[in-house]
């Protein structure tokens, strides 16, 4: 048995929380021969609904969960965890302007960030998942500065499942068969899902680039796009609750990829501090395709960039600028 890690999930008596909590003390995340603590955080209120997925937890007779501690004070969530998955976020509300949703959230990230440079391992790995996720994960980084910079990142996984599914149903295959898929920018509506590099395996065993295989560039710019970058309120409008199942999925898929290192031939989307890589500013958390390998992440290179890309990442990219600045502003008041 390997040594036991401790796993925080914020905001874990929320939706995300409830459909994510299972995958990871059961061994489907960092494997079926690690033991698990979970560290669930939530906010006062929700501390007897936390109470009661504790109950469910223990009623699941998980052979690799050691503990599991419920609290609401970040002293305690954050102390010598390995791995924080940061889900709980100010939801944007009727009538809220997004600088005022920036400023909610910064209060929480920077509060959260203090106590991973406070609390946490040097060498925990950090998840943010509540929105606006880019934003929030580089105010997290920005208030732990004796954690790496590169053990942060944001989920833009979600957005990069929903562009496989969505070719993956195009093309008659399963989303196994489609790789190499791109989410650049921001997890928000500006996001460029790309399909210039992906590949499809097709029924017949042949792979052909996603192009080739979808046969139609007017559906791939003006309907595939669309439908990924809407995908998450096309989902509120239906089911009147935002993404949960398939946001726990994703991050499950995420934190997996992180540990034990991504498929030779394929990449994912993640969203990481910027080296300056295809032009994104340096220091601006952007989603980029990436490889993992012993833990660590690297941007994919040398990606042919065309005037059409380049327009609508620097799109996201500006978005991002914004959101960055405002909740720079927020901090300092």
């Amino acid at each position: 048995m390997a040594e036991t890690l401790r796993v925080l999930v914020t905001g874990a008596a929320g939706q995300i929380g409830y459909s994510l909590l299972y995958s990871i003390a059961n061994g489907d995340v960092f494997g079926k021969d690690q033991p698990i603590i979970l560290h669930l955080l939530d906010i006062t209120p929700a501390l007897g609904a936390l109470g009661g997925v504790k109950l469910e937890l223990e009623d699941c007779s998980l052979p690799l969960l050691r503990d599991v501690v419920c609290t609401d004070q970040e002293a305690v969530a954050f102390k010598d965890i390995d791995i924080a998955v940061l889900v709980g976020a100010m939801p944007r509300k009727e009538g809220m302007e997004r600088k005022d949703l920036l400023a909610a959230n910064v209060r929480i990230f920077k509060s959260q960030g203090t106590a991973l440079e406070t609390h946490a391992k040097k060498t925990v790995k950090v998840l943010v998942v509540g929105n606006p996720a880019n934003t929030n994960c580089l105010i997290a980084s920005k208030y732990a500065p004796s954690i790496p910079a590169e053990n942060f990142s944001c989920l833009t996984r979600l957005d990069h499942n929903r562009a496989k599914g969505q070719v993956a149903l195009k093309t008659g295959v399963t989303a196994a068969q489609v790789r190499k898929v791109t989410i650049w920018g921001n997890h928000s509506s500006t996001q460029f899902p790309d399909l210039r590099h992906a590949e499809v395996t097709l029924a017949t065993g042949e792979t052909k680039s996603a192009y080739d295989a979808i046969q139609d560039e007017n559906w791939i710019k003006n309907t595939f796009i669309p439908v990924v970058q809407k995908r998450g309120a096309a989902i509120i409008a239906a089911r009147k609750l935002s993404s949960a199942m398939s946001a726990a999925k994703a991050i499950c898929d995420h934190l997996r990829d992180w540990w034990f290192g991504t498929p030779e031939n394929d990449w994912v989307s993640m969203g990481v501090i910027s080296d300056g890589s295809y032009g994104v500013e340096k220091g601006l958390l952007y989603s980029f395709p990436v490889k993992c390998s012993n833990k660590t992440w690297t941007i994919v290179q040398g990606l042919e960039i065309n005037d059409w890309a380049r327009d609508l990442m620097n799109k996201t990219a500006q978005e991002l600028v914004e959101e960055r600045n405002d909740a720079l502003e927020a901090c300092n008041k």
